[in-house]
C-alpha cells in the first residue's frame, strides 16, 4: 500500500481549513430572477391576453430576451363593439385577468407591468365617434387599474406602431436579430431582415427595413440589439380580404 507525500496531506488538510473559514456569503451568487409582462392585444374580432416572461440577467446588446408563456382568448367580440354599453367592456375581461392572477406568482403581481393597445377598430371609432372611444378608454382603464398588476396604460396604436410592432415579432421569431451559437451564446445572426405583409379586413400593409441612412417621413427609428433600423410602412388601403371578397363576388355576378 503507498502512502501520499506529507506535502499532500498537509496541502489538502489547510485546503479543507479554509474551505470551513470561508462564509458562503463570501461567494456571491447572482441571483437569477424571473419577470413577467401582460399585453392584452384589443383587435376588431376579439382581445387576446398574452403572458411573457424574461430573467433580469440575460440581455443582447443592451436589449432584454422575451418569451411568450401563454395566452388567454376574451371570450366576446372586440371592445369596440363595447361602445354603446362601455360598462361591460371590464366585465368581459374579468376571467382572463384572473387566469393570469393563477399563472403568475402572487408576490410578483405588484411588479407586473400590463398594457393594453387597441388596433384597428378603435382607430375607426375614434375618428368617427372620439366620445365614444374615449368612453370605452376610460372604462378599461377603470377595470385594469382595479386589477393586481401594475397597469401602465390603456392606448389606441397607430397604424404605423401597430406594424413596426409586426415586423419586430416576425423577426425576432425568425432569429433575424440574434442566434444562439454552439456554445449556447448570444451572437448577431448575420442574416438580413424580413418584410412582413399584413392583410387585414379592409386593407393591406406592407412594412420593411428602410436602406436609406435617413429615417423615412413616415416610419419609425426602432434601436434594437445594437443596431437602428428604420421601419417604413406602404398601406394598401382597399386591399383586404373583406374588399377581395366583394371584388370577387361582384365579378361572379357579372
Amino acid at each position: 500500500r503507498e502512502l501520499l507525500p506529507p506535502w499532500l496531506v498537509i496541502a489538502a488538510g489547510l485546503t479543507g481549513i479554509v474551505l470551513l473559514c470561508v462564509s458562503t456569503k463570501d461567494v456571491p451568487i447572482p441571483s437569477i430572477r424571473t419577470k413577467y409582462g401582460i399585453v392584452l392585444d384589443a383587435g376588431p374580432s376579439r382581445t387576446i391576453l398574452f403572458i411573457y416572461q424574461w430573467t433580469t440577467t440575460t440581455k443582447a446588446s443592451k436589449t432584454g430576451l422575451i418569451r411568450e408563456c401563454s395566452s388567454c382568448p376574451v371570450q366576446g367580440p372586440g371592445i369596440s363593439n363595447y361602445s354603446d354599453s362601455p360598462q361591460k367592456v371590464g366585465k368581459s375581461l374579468e376571467p382572463c385577468l384572473n387566469w393570469a392572477q393563477k399563472e403568475i406568482p402572487s408576490e410578483q403581481h405588484s411588479q407586473t407591468p400590463l398594457y393594453l393597445g387597441a388596433t384597428a377598430s378603435m382607430r375607426q371609432l375614434n375618428l368617427t365617434h372620439p366620445i365614444l372611444s374615449d368612453g370605452l378608454l376610460a372604462a378599461l382603464t377603470v377595470a385594469l387599474k382595479s386589477s393586481p398588476f401594475d397597469f401602465q396604460g390603456a392606448q389606441i396604436l397607430s397604424r404605423t406602431d401597430e406594424e413596426a410592432f409586426n415586423w419586430v415579432a416576425v423577426n425576432y421569431v425568425l432569429e433575424n436579430f440574434f442566434k444562439y451559437n454552439w456554445q449556447g451564446q448570444l451572437v448577431p445572426s448575420g442574416k438580413g431582415m424580413a418584410g412582413v405583409l399584413s392583410v387585414g379586413g379592409t386593407s393591406t400593409e406592407l412594412t420593411y427595413k428602410e436602406e436609406e441612412k435617413q429615417a423615412p417621413k413616415k416610419g419609425v427609428r426602432l434601436q434594437l440589439y445594437g443596431q437602428t433600423h428604420d421601419i417604413y410602412t406602404h398601406h394598401c388601403p382597399c386591399h383586404g380580404t373583406e374588399q377581395l371578397r366583394s371584388r370577387l363576388l361582384a365579378a361572379l355576378i357579372q
